[in-house]
């Protein structure tokens, strides 16, 4: 299973609120060939980490798989999948600049199903995802099995241990 965690803050290039931005991300990852989104967490919204001055954030994960049939030329690799995922940033707006910056759209790669690796880009499991409410708990939504490959501890595990932190569901429109 790949997990991708999806995330704004600012309006998307055309104006777009950041929840609308985010249902858009979503039928962007579906589109992405030879990927297979299987489910989608519900939308939350959380206060910006670190805290700043910038507006909350709408967060969602969506978890995908490899479409069958893919044709080896067209395999999804963790490479190849960052490249894609960026391209739609840049199409909603992003441009890259300070790190933790408002944007208005974030496409992170949190987990391919067990890969552990340091390098190259994307990191695997996302280094920093056991410690962010706003991807732990839309996670669980969509893998609420999930054990992290790196350190073993399950999705709950991981949001027993986080620090408090400003997070909400977002009622559905």
């Amino acid at each position: 299973m790949i997990l991708i965690a999806i995330g704004a803050n600012l309006p998307h290039a055309d104006g777009a609120t950041p929840l609308e931005t985010c249902r858009w991300a979503v039928a962007q990852v579906a589109a992405i060939p030879g990927l297979r989104v299987v489910a989608r967490s519900r939308w939350y919204e959380s206060a910006p980490i670190p805290p700043s001055g910038q507006p909350p954030y709408v967060n969602g994960v969506v978890a995908a798989e490899v479409a069958a049939g893919t044709p080896d030329g067209e395999a999804v690799t963790p490479e190849s999948l960052l490249r894609a995922l960026q391209a739609i940033e840049a199409r909603a707006g992003r441009v890259r600049g300070v790190a933790n910056a408002a944007r208005p759209l974030d496409l992170d790669i949190v987990a391919v199903g067990d890969v552990v690796r340091a390098a190259p880009d994307p990191i695997l499991p996302h280094p920093r995802m056991g410690g962010r409410a706003f991807v732990l708990l839309p996670l669980r939504d969509v893998a609420p099995g999930w054990v992290d490959p790196s350190s073993g501890r399950t999705v709950e595990d991981l949001i027993a241990a986080l620090p408090d932190q400003a997070i909400r569901v977002l009622a559905e429109a």
